[in-house]
């Protein structure tokens, strides 16, 4: 076993206790995720795909490379968490549209929580 197979195991080791949640991603893992899930999230838009769990098998065939990077480079739970969070920020934002063409006023509400 030569050296680059010894670092390439405890690479493949670190990514697997990352997607099972075993240890936490660091800085430049959660940035590969996040790149990962854009990609996917690209493809599901291009082919008017919302609900990648709902809609499983449309979203594997039109785009399963990126699902699979996607998988791989993203833990577990985070990939079912960002699926389910893409449809109720879809949701949101057809419901912001909607209430704005019926006239509603748009408000920017910041909060913060300041010390008296």
């Amino acid at each position: 076993m030569g050296l680059f197979d010894f670092l390439g195991g405890e690479t493949d080791k670190r990514a697997e206790e990352v997607r099972s949640g075993a240890v936490a991603p660091l800085r430049t893992e959660r940035q590969k995720c996040y790149v990962a899930r854009d990609a996917y999230f690209a493809c599901l838009d291009a082919n008017n795909i919302v609900d990648a769990l709902k809609d499983e098998k449309a979203a594997g065939k039109a785009c399963g490379a990126q699902s699979k990077d996607f998988e791989r480079d993203c833990a577990t739970q985070w990939v079912t968490y960002f699926k389910k969070w893409r449809v109720q920020d879809l949701k949101k934002k057809q419901m912001l549209k909607e209430l704005e063409a019926k006239g509603a006023a748009r408000m920017d509400v910041s909060t913060e929580f300041k010390p008296r």
